[in-house]
Protein backbone atom coordinates (compact mmCIF):
# COMPACT_ATOMS: atom_id res chain seq x y z
CA UNK A 1 0.00 0.00 0.00
CA UNK A 2 1.29 3.60 -1.07
CA UNK A 3 2.41 5.91 1.67
CA UNK A 4 0.57 9.25 1.71
CA UNK A 5 1.55 12.35 3.24
CA UNK A 6 -0.70 15.68 3.57
CA UNK A 7 1.39 18.79 3.78
CA UNK A 8 0.31 22.07 4.15
CA UNK A 9 3.55 23.89 3.65
CA UNK A 10 2.78 24.68 -0.02
CA UNK A 11 -0.13 26.80 0.57
CA UNK A 12 2.20 29.34 2.74
CA UNK A 13 1.83 32.05 0.29
CA UNK A 14 -1.33 32.66 -0.55
CA UNK A 15 -2.43 31.71 2.81
CA UNK A 16 -1.02 34.68 4.14
CA UNK A 17 -2.18 37.07 2.15
CA UNK A 18 -5.81 35.73 2.92
CA UNK A 19 -5.77 35.32 6.52
CA UNK A 20 -3.96 38.20 6.75
CA UNK A 21 -6.36 40.21 4.21
CA UNK A 22 -9.45 39.06 5.93
CA UNK A 23 -7.94 39.79 9.45
CA UNK A 24 -7.21 43.11 8.86
CA UNK A 25 -10.77 43.75 6.30
CA UNK A 26 -12.65 42.72 9.46
CA UNK A 27 -10.52 44.18 12.25
CA UNK A 28 -10.37 47.63 10.81
CA UNK A 29 -13.29 48.25 9.51
CA UNK A 30 -15.21 47.20 12.83
CA UNK A 31 -12.89 49.03 14.26
CA UNK A 32 -13.46 52.26 12.47
CA UNK A 33 -17.12 51.56 12.43
CA UNK A 34 -16.82 51.51 16.30
CA UNK A 35 -14.73 54.32 16.75
CA UNK A 36 -17.24 56.66 14.69
CA UNK A 37 -20.22 55.14 15.87
CA UNK A 38 -18.67 55.79 19.52
CA UNK A 39 -18.27 59.29 18.91
CA UNK A 40 -22.08 59.34 18.59
CA UNK A 41 -22.46 59.92 15.24
CA UNK A 42 -25.61 59.42 12.49
CA UNK A 43 -26.07 56.40 10.98
CA UNK A 44 -25.47 57.72 7.73
CA UNK A 45 -21.94 58.95 8.63
CA UNK A 46 -20.93 55.60 10.21
CA UNK A 47 -21.60 53.90 6.71
CA UNK A 48 -20.16 56.43 4.87
CA UNK A 49 -16.96 55.99 7.18
CA UNK A 50 -17.15 51.84 6.96
CA UNK A 51 -17.26 51.86 2.94
CA UNK A 52 -14.17 54.32 2.82
CA UNK A 53 -12.29 52.74 5.11
CA UNK A 54 -13.12 49.41 3.07
CA UNK A 55 -11.45 50.63 -0.40
CA UNK A 56 -9.00 52.72 1.12
CA UNK A 57 -8.16 49.65 3.29
CA UNK A 58 -8.51 47.27 -0.04
CA UNK A 59 -6.21 49.45 -2.07
CA UNK A 60 -3.60 49.71 0.48
CA UNK A 61 -3.48 46.14 1.41
CA UNK A 62 -2.98 45.36 -2.38
CA UNK A 63 -0.13 47.75 -3.02
CA UNK A 64 1.42 46.73 0.38
CA UNK A 65 1.19 43.66 -0.66
CA UNK A 66 2.38 43.87 -4.48
CA UNK A 67 5.42 46.03 -3.34
CA UNK A 68 6.45 43.96 -0.80
CA UNK A 69 6.25 40.59 -2.20
CA UNK A 70 7.51 42.14 -5.87
CA UNK A 71 10.81 43.26 -3.95
CA UNK A 72 11.34 39.94 -2.41
CA UNK A 73 10.80 38.22 -6.00
CA UNK A 74 13.81 41.03 -7.52
CA UNK A 75 16.03 39.84 -5.06
CA UNK A 76 14.90 36.07 -5.92
CA UNK A 77 15.99 36.65 -9.24
CA UNK A 78 18.87 38.99 -8.35
CA UNK A 79 20.35 36.14 -6.45
CA UNK A 80 19.72 33.41 -8.96
CA UNK A 81 21.11 35.81 -12.03
CA UNK A 82 24.34 35.96 -9.60
CA UNK A 83 24.47 32.36 -8.78
CA UNK A 84 23.88 31.30 -12.61
CA UNK A 85 27.07 33.62 -13.48
CA UNK A 86 29.22 31.93 -10.89
CA UNK A 87 27.82 28.30 -12.39
CA UNK A 88 29.02 29.53 -15.54
CA UNK A 89 32.68 30.81 -14.18
CA UNK A 90 33.54 27.84 -12.22
CA UNK A 91 31.43 24.91 -12.50
CA UNK A 92 33.50 22.50 -10.27
CA UNK A 93 34.11 25.28 -7.42
CA UNK A 94 29.86 25.47 -7.30
CA UNK A 95 29.69 21.64 -7.38
CA UNK A 96 31.87 21.69 -4.63
CA UNK A 97 29.84 24.15 -2.78
CA UNK A 98 27.06 21.80 -2.62
CA UNK A 99 28.50 18.76 -1.92
CA UNK A 100 30.19 20.82 1.02
CA UNK A 101 26.03 21.86 1.68
CA UNK A 102 25.38 18.38 1.78
CA UNK A 103 28.02 17.05 3.86
CA UNK A 104 26.99 20.13 6.47
CA UNK A 105 23.32 18.15 6.74
CA UNK A 106 25.11 15.41 7.50
CA UNK A 107 25.65 12.62 4.31
CA UNK A 108 29.28 11.26 4.03
CA UNK A 109 31.72 13.16 2.04
CA UNK A 110 31.74 10.32 -1.10
CA UNK A 111 28.33 9.97 -1.41
CA UNK A 112 27.55 14.34 -0.96
CA UNK A 113 30.16 14.26 -4.11
CA UNK A 114 27.98 12.09 -5.93
CA UNK A 115 24.84 13.72 -5.34
CA UNK A 116 26.02 17.05 -5.58
CA UNK A 117 27.46 15.84 -9.13
CA UNK A 118 24.24 14.27 -10.34
CA UNK A 119 21.74 16.98 -9.15
CA UNK A 120 23.63 19.43 -11.09
CA UNK A 121 23.89 17.33 -13.86
CA UNK A 122 20.13 17.47 -13.58
CA UNK A 123 19.85 20.80 -13.09
CA UNK A 124 22.40 22.84 -11.89
CA UNK A 125 20.83 26.24 -10.88
CA UNK A 126 17.58 24.80 -9.68
CA UNK A 127 19.48 22.44 -7.05
CA UNK A 128 21.92 25.73 -6.11
CA UNK A 129 18.45 27.60 -5.94
CA UNK A 130 17.06 25.27 -3.39
CA UNK A 131 19.84 23.84 -1.35
CA UNK A 132 22.22 27.40 -1.40
CA UNK A 133 19.71 30.00 -1.26
CA UNK A 134 16.89 28.08 -0.16
CA UNK A 135 14.30 29.42 -3.30
CA UNK A 136 11.81 26.82 -4.18
CA UNK A 137 8.21 26.24 -6.05
CA UNK A 138 6.91 26.52 -2.89
CA UNK A 139 8.33 29.74 -1.83
CA UNK A 140 8.84 31.73 -4.64
CA UNK A 141 7.55 35.61 -4.83
CA UNK A 142 4.19 35.83 -6.59
CA UNK A 143 3.31 39.51 -6.23
CA UNK A 144 0.56 39.40 -8.33
CA UNK A 145 -1.19 36.55 -6.40
CA UNK A 146 -0.44 38.44 -3.00
CA UNK A 147 -1.98 41.34 -3.77
CA UNK A 148 -5.42 40.34 -5.38
CA UNK A 149 -5.34 38.02 -2.66
CA UNK A 150 -5.48 40.28 -0.24
CA UNK A 151 -7.86 43.10 -1.84
CA UNK A 152 -10.35 40.40 -1.97
CA UNK A 153 -10.17 38.97 1.27
CA UNK A 154 -9.97 42.76 2.80
CA UNK A 155 -13.19 43.05 1.06
CA UNK A 156 -14.23 40.31 2.30
CA UNK A 157 -13.31 40.35 6.11
CA UNK A 158 -14.79 43.88 5.86
CA UNK A 159 -18.01 43.20 4.75
CA UNK A 160 -19.14 41.88 8.03
CA UNK A 161 -19.33 44.99 10.02
CA UNK A 162 -20.57 47.11 7.36
CA UNK A 163 -23.74 44.46 6.79
CA UNK A 164 -24.19 44.86 10.52
CA UNK A 165 -23.50 48.09 11.04
CA UNK A 166 -26.04 48.66 7.86
CA UNK A 167 -29.16 46.36 9.70
CA UNK A 168 -28.47 46.91 13.44
CA UNK A 169 -30.23 49.59 15.20
CA UNK A 170 -28.09 52.82 16.13
CA UNK A 171 -28.30 52.96 19.80
CA UNK A 172 -26.36 49.46 19.92
CA UNK A 173 -24.42 49.44 16.62
CA UNK A 174 -21.34 49.50 18.28
CA UNK A 175 -21.73 46.64 20.78
CA UNK A 176 -23.39 44.78 17.18
CA UNK A 177 -20.52 45.19 15.16
CA UNK A 178 -18.05 44.40 18.27
CA UNK A 179 -20.10 41.55 18.66
CA UNK A 180 -20.17 40.50 14.96
CA UNK A 181 -16.82 41.00 14.22
CA UNK A 182 -15.26 38.83 17.24
CA UNK A 183 -17.34 35.87 16.35
CA UNK A 184 -15.77 36.97 12.50
CA UNK A 185 -12.62 36.37 13.63
CA UNK A 186 -13.22 33.17 16.05
CA UNK A 187 -14.21 31.60 12.57
CA UNK A 188 -11.19 33.27 10.54
CA UNK A 189 -9.26 31.48 13.54
CA UNK A 190 -10.38 28.46 13.06
CA UNK A 191 -10.17 28.11 9.07
CA UNK A 192 -6.64 29.43 8.98
CA UNK A 193 -5.70 27.32 11.65
CA UNK A 194 -7.90 24.08 10.06
CA UNK A 195 -6.09 24.89 6.98
CA UNK A 196 -2.52 25.64 7.65
CA UNK A 197 -2.61 22.52 10.27
CA UNK A 198 -2.02 24.88 13.20
CA UNK A 199 -3.20 24.72 16.33
CA UNK A 200 -6.72 25.67 16.77
CA UNK A 201 -7.39 27.04 20.45
CA UNK A 202 -4.07 29.57 20.21
CA UNK A 203 -4.84 31.13 16.58
CA UNK A 204 -8.60 32.05 17.83
CA UNK A 205 -7.06 33.29 21.17
CA UNK A 206 -4.57 35.40 19.38
CA UNK A 207 -6.75 36.88 16.62
CA UNK A 208 -9.83 37.52 19.12
CA UNK A 209 -7.43 39.26 21.56
CA UNK A 210 -5.63 41.83 18.99
CA UNK A 211 -9.15 42.61 17.21
CA UNK A 212 -10.96 43.26 20.88
CA UNK A 213 -7.73 45.47 21.93
CA UNK A 214 -8.43 47.28 18.57
CA UNK A 215 -12.04 47.83 19.16
CA UNK A 216 -11.76 48.70 22.56
CA UNK A 217 -9.26 51.60 21.68
CA UNK A 218 -10.81 53.26 18.48
CA UNK A 219 -14.31 53.01 20.72
CA UNK A 220 -12.49 55.09 23.33
CA UNK A 221 -11.27 57.65 20.96
CA UNK A 222 -14.28 57.80 18.82
CA UNK A 223 -15.56 58.94 22.54
CA UNK A 224 -13.82 61.03 23.51
CA UNK A 225 -13.44 62.94 20.64
CA UNK A 226 -17.49 62.70 20.65
CA UNK A 227 -17.50 63.82 24.03
CA UNK A 228 -15.32 66.92 23.11
CA UNK A 229 -17.53 67.74 20.21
Amino acid sequence: MAHRETHRVDRIGWLRAAVLGANDGLVSTASLVVGVAAAAADHGSILVAGVAGLAAGAMSMAAGEYVSVSSQSDTEKADLAREASELAGDHDAEMRELAGIYVGRGVAPNLAAEVARQMMAHDALGAHARDELGISEITTARPIQAALTSAVTFSAGAALPLIVAAVAPLAGLALWVAGSALIGLVVLGVLGARTGGAPIGRSVVRVAFWGALAMAITAGVGRLFGVAA
